[in-house]
């Protein structure tokens, strides 16, 4: 029984999301459908990016991704379906797939528009069916023609050194306010002395006990990440940063 993941940003509110497993469920009833999230924010294809670069490694081989974060739906950008690191992914070509290139041999098509899709609504018209067929076995090239350039690619700042210190950024804000930066234990050593914003947080901790209700702290996330909490609170509000904030860690 095939998997398949969905990623959204449509929210639970609407019927957005059930038309979209309408449409997998017709096209393959034996589908597992998967709910990793349909909370991204609206049009943030960089949160989106991030998610899905979290969650899709978790699944087995052979599991398909719908993932439709899309600002630009009804454009001229192009509509993907591809294979890589054994797993088969659809979406839009607008970086959401970013970390999924990372690293993989890719092989895509170009999903064409069918007549009388939505313009507004590629997630239920286009991608959806692409993936049903995916799902139960159809051949990859058969969904449409070979993508001829290369797929849209996120930049992201890289950490940079500055005198005695490494300074990173924030990417992501998860719901309960914590800070994911980009900053990874190969830069941040236990002795480093975390900061943002000038605020001193202290050296990184193993887990939000480590500190006392309101107490900020840094420490190594589930995802491998330098992350900024606040126990039983918000770091994002407390602190007043969101996404591209910075974070510095003091080497000496």
């Amino acid at each position: 029984m095939p998997i398949v993941t969905l990623l959204t940003d449509f929210g639970t509110t609407d019927s957005y999301v059930a038309e979209m497993k309408g449409i997998l469920l017709a096209g393959c009833p034996g589908a597992t459908l998967v709910d990793v999230t349909h909370a991204v924010p609206p049009g943030d294809v960089r949160s989106g990016a991030y998610l899905l670069g979290r969650a899709w490694p978790r699944f087995p081989g052979g599991t398909l991704h719908l993932a439709v974060v899309d600002p630009g739906v009804g454009t001229e950008r192009a509509a993907l379906a591809f294979t890589a690191h054994g797993h088969w992914f659809v979406g839009p070509d607008n970086g959401l797939f970013t970390q999924v290139f990372h690293d993989a041999e890719v092989e895509a098509v170009t999903l064409p528009v069918p007549a009388g899709a939505a313009p507004t609504f590629h997630g239920r018209d286009v991608f959806a069916p692409a993936a049903a067929a995916l799902a139960r076995g159809e051949p990859l090239q058969s969904l449409g023609e070979r993508l001829a350039t290369m797929p849209v690619r996120l930049s992201y700042t890289e950490p940079r050194y500055e005198g005695k210190s490494v300074v990173g950024e924030i990417l992501y804000v998860d719901r309960f306010g914590t800070l994911v930066t980009n900053l990874t234990t190969e830069l941040v050593p236990p002795y480093a002395v975390l900061e943002v914003e000038g605020l001193e947080i202290g050296p990184l901790r193993r887990t939000f006990g480590d500190v006392p209700t309101g107490g900020l702290l840094a420490y190594v996330g589930s995802g491998g990440a330098v992350e900024i909490a606040v126990r039983d609170g918000s770091a994002a509000r407390r602190l007043g940063l969101g996404v591209g904030g910075r974070i510095r860690a003091r080497l000496g």
